[in-house]
């Protein structure tokens, strides 16, 4: 025997959907108006189905699935170039909208992109075998980027995240600089995704104004290509 998951997942009208899917390369492969509204788009080994909803409120979605790929970098490239040439920059906030690149603490290198109809795609790379969370960090602005990351791009939750941020950054402690970094590029991210775009600025102009060593942009490198992200 040999099965296949495939995610049904709504939206409000199916159309800017299936835009969104097409502007990142992949292909309707079927689309029916009535008599319910429906649609399937396929790229490579990845399909997925749609169904439209009249009363449902995408930025309300808690839908999502899950993606795995053996090139997570190649697909986060790829699909952003996609949305670049589609949208004239690389749509990070509001819907739809592509995460950054990030290492997570279970073991996985992943991305979120969430469509039009609030539907997040959770895209991911093992990186180990132990898909377990490792142990929070002792040194609290440490183990508040872990916390905050897992809030924010785990849980799906940007107001736990930009309180948890929020609290290191008025710590007595001051972070290093690249935690500094991490701290505000993250703080930008998700006061974007809940139109904070105040918050979005000023974490952004904090972040743009640190100095940092050639060996610390190294080591950064995923958050300097977010905040340019954003930035722009």
């Amino acid at each position: 025997m040999r099965e296949t998951t495939i995610p049904i997942l709504p939206c409000r009208t199916i159309q800017p959907v299936l835009d969104f899917y097409t502007a990142l390369g992949f292909t309707v492969t079927f689309q029916q108006k009535s008599p319910n509204p429906y649609a399937v788009v396929e790229l490579g080994g990845i399909q997925l189905h749609f169904f439209a909803l009249r009363q449902y409120e995408p930025a309300e979605s808690y839908s999502t699935c899950y993606i795995r790929t053996d090139d997570v970098d190649g697909l986060h490239s790829a699909f952003r170039a996609r949305l670049k040439a589609a949208y004239g920059r690389i749509p990070t906030r509001g819907l739809p909208r592509i995460g950054s690149l990030k290492d997570t603490s279970y073991g996985t290198r992943q991305f979120l992109v969430t469509d039009p109809g609030g539907n997040c795609l959770r895209v991911g790379q093992l990186t180990s075998q132990n898909q377990r969370h490792r142990p929070a960090p002792t040194e609290p602005i440490a183990r508040a980027l872990h916390h905050a990351s897992l809030f924010a791009d785990s849980k799906n939750d940007p107001a736990g995240a930009a309180k948890i941020i929020d609290r290191a950054l008025r710590d007595k402690e001051p972070p290093t600089p690249v935690q500094l970094l991490r701290l505000l590029v993250l703080r930008a991210d998700v006061a974007g995704r809940l139109g904070d775009e105040d918050t979005v600025r000023s974490a952004l102009t904090r972040a743009t104004a640190l100095r940092l060593t050639d060996q610390e942009r190294e080591s950064v490198r995923d958050e300097l290509q977010r905040l340019e992200e954003l930035g722009a």
